[in-house]
């Protein structure tokens, strides 16, 4: 059954898929606590004036996506992708989240949706 939640979605995963997804799911909603959660185009989506960061489980590894990933500041060279907007983070284990660098990110996404509105809605350059 696919899931229909974002509580369905963690619980459909499991052991190290299941580990990360929770803890990132945390950490945007710790870091960006006005954020609204949503199960949308099969990921938990989460947003503030629009979409501003998702996350999706592959068989090999979790992606924390950002929809405008491609316009802010990365020092630590964390994300991946070369669209003209968008930009990830792959992870395979815990171990590998980078809490106060993810949150730089997440503030940020958050941020440029505050100044610039969602997204998905905007002109594309």
């Amino acid at each position: 059954m696919k899931p229909k939640t974002v509580d369905e979605y963690v619980k459909s995963l499991e052991g190290w898929q299941q580990e990360i997804v929770t803890a990132l799911r945390e950490l945007v909603l710790k870091t960006v606590p006005e954020a609204k959660e949503a199960y949308k185009w099969s990921q938990p989506v989460y947003e503030l004036n629009g979409p501003f960061c998702h996350i999706k489980a592959f068989g090999k590894y979790v992606n924390l996506g950002f929809w405008r990933g491609a316009e802010f500041e990365d020092p630590l060279r964390l994300l991946k992708g070369s669209g003209d907007r968008m930009r990830h983070v792959s992870l395979t284990d815990v171990k590998e989240i980078r809490q106060k660098a993810l949150q730089d990110l997440l503030r940020a996404a958050a941020d440029l949706n505050r100044v610039t509105g969602d997204p998905t809605k905007s002109a594309r350059r």
